[in-house]
């Protein structure tokens, strides 16, 4: 049986709250009916209604589409790995990960990779999907390499190398069209010049642009985001620009899509009580109804969560939540199912590593080591090798952190399960929570040959009692509020607190991410092996 020796029971508890960033301050709609952050219930209501957020995690930069049946939307994922996240539903408000699209993120720069991890806040931002000629499309940019695409026929892959459109830095939020008679545009923003919003036409084969064709269509304050449709025979332009009120959602249309866009139409109020939705897909259901699915922009320690608007068409112009006397929509927080489902769905959390391959809803802190993971080592269990982080005793400079999103609700729990005898002197192996520049980890912690759990933040280092058995689970529970309490246990039952509370955080564009983490300090040696990740959840 694993024990913890009794001498060793005596260890620091104390909380030192002041330390970690202060949690988000809410703020209330005018109803009082809505308070951000607070809410109670989210998504499918199994009643034919859905309460918005759909989805509170960090799913930004959305765009969507439909094709048939079936909704398929992106999301953008900066330093992790594989790149790209792509959802799937069947009415737009239950979502299950589909996979990834970008495989190897040393295709857009090797600053990515493990040995490097210098894109905090950067990497792959914004994107777009579309389908056209029985393929499914994805253009995106990052804001130190330019724009790039891939192309599959399955939208669950394979997908194509990544192929370098327009290697330039200093744009963002690209998005494809192609016109009725096949000839393919891409509209970006180019931020580093005033935000200026270029259209390009694009070669036959979609991978590059034709450079004698490059028409600026629009310039205002941080105008971004940037979406085209054809819809009754005008040419819509969809971005977001920033106004006093906030970043709100904006149109223009032209007959023609070179423009001139004379006409300009604000389609929602910026809204900062409520984070700003402002960045997603405009998307037609079956019911012919539309629908827009957005990310809050402004983010907190959950990111950039999700909601579905409404959109009502008024006088050709298709306004976003609920349309005011001013003609100008609003934040809606509860709608009709597009189409009703059986069961209610959500995003893969946990994961019993029985798989060939790493389960959808995990993402590598950057390009991951290749070596250094397996799971076939050790049949239903993910085997992780240490090795040196970039800087020492530093997690967010320590390679192959296997990582997901961490959801707001109510009540969350997760727990993992690590054998721990294949840990050496310089390890440090466990159970994490980080925002760059901020992160929290309990773990086991290998020195002169004694394993003892220990609490470590940014500025602070707790050590808790000696380990001696084989065997360990460790827990991080938090609710609405972000506030996250570490626990250990030696029997998977009788569970300890270890370390203060944790306010999980925002940083570098991202909400916080749960991950385990496994390096050393001292050399190439050691390894951990994980059972399981059970991640319980209010739904």
């Amino acid at each position: 049986m694993n024990y913890i020796s009794l001498s060793a029971r005596l260890f620091i508890g104390v909380l030192f709250a002041a330390f970690y960033p202060a949690s988000v301050t809410l703020a209330q709609s005018a109803d009082k009916k809505v308070e951000w952050g607070n809410w109670v219930t989210w998504g499918d209501q199994q009643n034919g209604t859905y309460h918005n957020p759909i989805l509170p995690a960090d799913y930004s930069d959305l765009d969507c589409i439909r094709v048939k049946d079936d909704f398929y939307a992106i999301s953008s994922t900066f330093q992790f790995s594989p790149g790209i996240v792509i959802l799937h539903s069947k009415d737009l408000v239950n979502w299950s990960i589909l996979g990834h699209a970008v495989n190897n993120l040393n295709e857009i720069s090797p600053q990515m990779n493990w040995d490097k991890m210098n894109r905090y806040g950067k990497g792959i931002w914004a994107g777009a999907i579309r389908y056209h000629h029985n393929r499914f499309w994805i253009y995106f940019g990052t804001p130190d390499e330019g724009y790039f695409m891939t192309s599959a026929k399955n939208p669950s892959g394979p997908w194509q190398p990544l192929h370098p459109v327009l290697p330039a830095k200093g744009w963002d939020d690209c998005s494809p069209f192609w016109d009725n008679d096949g000839q393919g545009y891409l509209v970006g923003t180019n931020y580093a010049d005033g935000y200026k919003i270029h259209l390009f036409k694009l070669t036959a084969d979609g991978r590059d642009i034709i450079k004698t064709y490059d028409n600026v269509i629009h310039q205002s304050e941080g105008s971004e985001a940037n979406k085209l449709y054809k819809i009754n025979g005008w040419y819509y332009h969809l971005f977001s620009e920033v106004k006093p009120e906030g970043r709100a959602i904006m149109m223009e249309r032209a007959k023609k899509i070179s423009g001139p866009y004379r006409e300009i139409k604000q389609l929602n109020h910026g809204e900062k009580e409520f984070y700003e939705p402002n960045q997603g897909g405009l998307v037609q259901a079956r019911n012919k109804k539309w629908y827009f699915l957005t990310h809050h922009g402004t983010g907190d320690w959950s990111g950039r969560i999700m909601s579905l608007l409404p959109v009502t068409w008024v006088k050709g112009w298709p306004i976003i939540g609920e349309a005011g006397t001013d003609g100008i929509g609003r934040m809606t927080w509860e709608g009709k199912m597009p189409v009703e489902v059986a069961s209610k769905i959500i995003p893969q959390t946990s994961d019993e590593f029985n798989g060939d391959r790493i389960a959808p809803q995990w993402e590598w802190n950057y390009q991951p080591r290749k070596d250094k993971w397996s799971l076939t080592e050790k049949s239903g269990w993910l085997t992780l090798h240490a090795f040196m982080p970039l800087d020492p005793d530093n997690l967010l400079k320590a390679g192959n952190t296997l990582t997901q999103r961490s959801f707001r609700t109510s009540y969350n729990n997760v727990t993992i399960k690590i054998n721990i005898t294949g840990m050496t002197n310089g390890q440090k192996a466990g159970l994490c929570h980080f925002a760059n520049p901020y992160f929290a980890q309990i773990g086991v912690s290998c020195e002169d040959n004694v394993r003892r759990l220990e609490f470590k933040g940014v500025k602070i280092k707790l050590p808790g009692p000696e380990v001696i058995g084989n065997n360990l689970w460790l827990r991080s529970t938090w609710g609405l509020d972000g506030a996250s309490q570490f626990y250990y246990s030696l029997d998977g039952y009788s569970f300890s607190a270890l370390g203060p509370v944790y306010q999980l955080t925002w940083g570098s564009y991202r909400g916080d991410r749960i991950g385990i983490y496994n390096y050393n300090n001292k050399a190439e040696k050691g390894y951990i092996n994980i059972d399981y990740f059970h991640y319980n959840l209010q739904q």
